[in-house]
């Protein structure tokens, strides 16, 4: 499943989705003056302000949705398919408000007939800005900076005061030593070790967030390294590393299947 672009969830494409499409849409109905599409407007204050309020509309729809959406955009990975159907589901909320509205403009004009008129209004004329934005911030604006701040795992001691920033694939393991947890991690060629005053709870969710698992109760993992699962002369499962000289990792029965799924 192709995860789509973080420049697509970022705070320019919010801000260019938000103010440019609903500049677009109205664009759009007062310079093609489409006969059905003047028609279908043409009713109480007539085309130019009935347009003007479905522009408002619209503009509401979106900072509903794509406030939101930019705002917690670090916690959600979305596919193409995805923020294809959030698209979807946009200009189709949209369209059932426009109806509302103008339904009640033309007084005996009903709703369903309107949200009829509205859907094809505005599958008519917003995929075109939608697939222009998605493409054009999918190409000019890559996503390499943004991706590798994703891939810093940023270590604070028990006070939240910022200690360590390491990028995620040079952890080897993380153990835990009585108040403190014990980060070993590559630097170029060497094995390093900080001490961190933590608790394995207190990172836990660091750590599942990029890729690093438990793999016994004292101990975190990162699978990226573990090279093989075996068991020593006692029975007990241990973690080779692919680094060498590095320690093995013990690995509990508990978190084995996990572990051996992944490698």
């Amino acid at each position: 499943m192709t995860k789509i672009p973080a420049s697509l969830l970022s705070v320019v494409t919010m801000l260019v989705h938000i103010l440019v499409i609903p500049v677009f849409y109205l664009g759009y109905i007062l310079i093609y003056e489409s006969r059905w599409m003047i028609d279908f407007l043409n009713a109480g204050n007539g085309d130019v302000f009935n347009a003007l309020m479905l522009t408002c509309i619209l503009l509401g729809i979106l900072c509903g949705s794509r406030i939101p959406m930019t705002a917690v955009r670090k916690q959600i990975h979305m596919s193409w398919w995805q923020y294809a159907l959030w698209s979807f589901t946009e200009v189709f909320v949209f369209s059932c408000f426009a109806a509302l509205y103008m339904a009640l403009v033309y007084g005996t004009y009903g709703y369903f007939p309107a949200l009829g008129k509205c859907l094809q209004l505005s599958f008519a004329i917003l995929p075109y800005p939608y697939i222009i934005f998605s493409l054009l911030f999918a190409l000019i604006r890559p996503d390499e900076k943004e991706a590798a701040e994703e891939d810093l795992v940023r270590f604070a001691d028990s006070t939240g005061r910022l200690k360590l920033v390491i990028a995620h694939d040079v952890i080897l393991y993380v153990e835990a030593q009585e108040n403190y947890v014990s980060i070993h991690y590559m630097e170029g060629e060497k094995q390093k070790e900080y001490s961190l005053r933590q608790s394995m709870r207190g990172i836990e969710e660091l750590m599942e967030k990029h890729g690093i698992i438990r793999c016994q109760r004292s101990y975190f993992v990162n699978p990226r390294h573990v090279k093989v699962l075996r068991r020593d002369k006692e029975g007990m499962i241990q973690a080779e590393l692919d680094i060498i000289n590095a320690k093995p990792v013990p690995v509990s029965p508990k978190y084995y299947e996990q572990l051996s799924k992944m490698l």
